[in-house]
């Protein structure tokens, strides 16, 4: 399964194996503005579906970053210490926040997929 997986939430996950690649979406980072700061989650920490893993702040506000699923993070973007902007000009991309060892892989099932996130976007305008 490689397709891209979203919360309501605004995270995105994408399945490298069995470990999921989490960002934020582009419709999150266009709401936030330019962003300033990205707290990722350490290696090791381990997270729940829902709940939150880091913080990222932007010249608008605040905001937490949630986790898709539950798991352990492998792996936080080490690249948005030094160029936080990389979330708004690559939220797909090099912008991705932090990479978690799925515990319950059934998890990714229960998210939305582009198509339905999409349409969830439209309602919110």
């Amino acid at each position: 399964m490689s397709d891209v997986r979203y919360t309501k939430d605004h995270e995105w996950i994408r399945l490298e194996g069995g470990v999921g690649v989490v960002g934020i979406t582009d419709y999150a980072q266009n709401a936030l503005g330019d962003v300033v700061y990205v707290e990722v989650p350490e290696a090791g920490k381990a997270l729940t579906a829902g709940g939150e893993a880091g913080v990222i702040e932007s010249v608008k506000a605040a905001s937490e970053i949630y986790s898709p699923v539950s798991g352990e993070v492998v792996e936080g973007n080490a690249g948005l210490d030094g160029d936080p902007a990389l979330v708004n000009s690559s939220p797909t991309g090099d912008g991705w926040i932090f990479k978690v060892k799925l515990s319950n892989p059934d998890e990714v099932g229960k998210l939305m997929t582009e198509a339905e996130y999409q349409a969830f976007v439209d309602g919110l305008d």
